[in-house]
């Protein structure tokens, strides 16, 4: 069964799409000057200097996972129809799963690429060419979006997409498994 929140969510992108004006924190009941919680974290979000991915335990469908999260704990989420060069996620879809931006990002246990790409939404940062993303019900541990809307857990695992940007931030040893 779906998680509540993710219902709440889908109901809020769908008032979007059909309204194109009310913003997804209106729509899903939250105040609209409040930014969803993953936006407040430092890591995430335009305007954000330095974020650091790193690995971390969460519990996906079920089963203990090995997963790359935000230096607040944030599980951290890729888009499937994004690709290396450009997001397409943006309006009230990136209210619901701010990007993760950082002009220096810093990765920690992890063996694949992280790289920055310029774009509407910033410096937002990439891991093997994957765009992250963390979700707005999410907090530190807990992995609520999980094939939601397109988007999926990123794992250190995660197949890098051809035609990935250069300029590569070296990573620190793996220290965990490769999750999916």
């Amino acid at each position: 069964m779906r998680h509540p929140r993710i219902i709440i969510a889908g109901i809020g992108l769908a008032a979007v799409a059909a309204a194109g004006g009310i913003t997804a924190a209106s729509a899903s009941g939250s105040p609209a000057s409040s930014p969803p919680p993953a936006a407040s974290a430092p890591s995430a979000g335009p305007g954000a200097s330095a974020a650091t991915v790193r690995t971390g335990p969460a519990t996906v469908a079920g089963q203990t996972e090995t997963i790359l999260v935000s230096a607040h704990g944030l599980p951290l989420y890729f888009y499937r129809p994004d690709t290396a060069t450009r997001s397409l996620v943006t309006g009230g879809l990136a209210r619901l799963w701010p990007p993760l931006t950082s002009a220096a990002p810093t990765a920690a246990g992890v063996s694949g690429k992280l790289t920055v790409l310029s774009d509407a939404n910033g410096d937002q940062v990439a891991y093997n060419g994957h765009l992250l993303y963390t979700f707005a019900s999410d907090h530190p541990g807990q992995v609520t979006g999980q094939g939601f809307q397109n988007f999926f857990v990123a794992t250190p695992g995660l197949t890098p997409i051809a035609g990935s940007p250069a300029g590569a931030v070296p990573a620190a040893p793996p220290g965990s498994s490769l999750g999916y």
